[in-house]
């Protein structure tokens, strides 16, 4: 079972913020509080923070420019992840993925199961790898974003999390890069 390993040091991870939204502003923007919130309370650094428009071309091109910066591990993106038209954030993740990680998405259905029932599944939450950046598309729901970081993200960035863990693994993802 899963556990805390403290003979291990902790291993702060840079994590950039991405709101999807065509309606708030940073002031506004509760989603993007409770991550926030969270990422610091467990000791990591925000590396940065954003708002843009439920545009699939807009969406694809700030995960590309944080894929592309070295102070940036992990982006997670709250919002546009439903079923509506203008959902698109799903999309454009997956436009940038080089690996998608299939089972976060299932865990995070089963964990929103608890909470909302049936409901968990007009949720299209999901995370990828491209260019040796975790991404995490989770909807724009307070709630959802609470359930996703302490249910999943808290543990998966925890280097002392056993049996295995997102960060140990971060030196390797982008290894096919660096073969020749």
């Amino acid at each position: 079972m899963s556990r805390i390993d403290d003979s291990r040091a902790f291993i702060p991870v840079r994590i950039a913020v991405l709101t999807v939204s065509d309606s708030r502003s940073l002031a506004e923007d509760r989603s993007g509080d409770v991550l926030v919130a969270r990422i610091d309370a467990a000791g990591h650094v925000l590396a940065a923070r954003e708002i843009v428009t439920d545009d699939r071309p807009a969406i694809a091109a700030q995960l590309r420019d944080w894929c592309a910066d070295p102070e940036v591990d992990v982006v997670i993106s709250t919002g546009g992840t439903g079923l509506t038209g203008r959902d698109v954030t799903v999309e454009a993740h997956r436009d940038v993925y080089e690996k998608e990680i299939d089972a976060f998405g299932t865990v995070f259905t089963l964990i929103s199961m608890e909470k909302i029932g049936t409901s968990a599944v007009q949720s299209r939450a999901t995370g990828g790898v491209a260019q040796g950046t975790y991404l995490f598309a989770l909807p724009g729901s307070p709630g959802a974003c609470k359930d996703a970081w302490d249910g999943i993200l808290l543990k998966q960035l925890d280097y002392r999390h056993m049996p295995c863990n997102f960060v140990e693994i971060m030196p390797r993802l982008d290894e096919h890069q660096r073969r020749k």
